[in-house]
């Protein structure tokens, strides 16, 4: 099972989307505070849909609480856009942790600093970014195709 976690999302419909993800990829969801927004916002659920039950989500108070659950820090994946390495070309496993920064700055430096993997998703120079969702869709469809070929 992967683990996608999102660091301080601000957008509701962008944490319900990929709460849907994860249900139907077998993911866990697992988010850390501060929120843009109240959990039980009619937006994510709404984004969700009725999936938001069934989903293996935890949250954090903070990034220091989420590191104390990780148990090898060199399977912890963070994305960005201005790192190098595609995840294209990364070799996931089963249990990784995929990190996806707030969706108006991504991941600060120093939470960037205090691990190794950093990818990005190839793009276009016409844009800046994906939409957070988007994102979190193309590196678990990735992962969980690797993961199959494995098996």
């Amino acid at each position: 099972m992967l683990n996608v976690v999102l660091v301080e999302p601000e957008i509701p419909n962008n944490t319900g989307n990929i709460g849907r993800l994860c249900v139907g990829t077998e993911s866990r969801l697992h988010l850390i505070h501060p929120f843009g927004f109240v959990i039980n916002d009619k937006n994510l659920k709404r984004s969700g849909l009725d999936y938001w039950v069934h989903l293996d989500v935890t949250e954090y108070q903070n990034i220091e609480e989420w590191m104390q659950q990780i148990p090898d820090k060199s399977r912890v994946f963070l994305m960005s856009s201005h790192s190098e390495k595609s995840y294209l070309q990364n070799e996931f496993q089963d249990g990784d942790w995929l990190v996806f920064g707030k969706e108006s700055v991504g991941l600060s430096k120093e939470f960037m600093e205090r691990f190794e993997n950093h990818l990005t998703i190839p793009m276009s120079p016409l844009i800046r970014s994906f939409n957070i969702a988007n994102s979190v869709a193309f590196v678990i469809g990735e992962a969980k195709r690797q993961i199959g070929l494995k098996k």
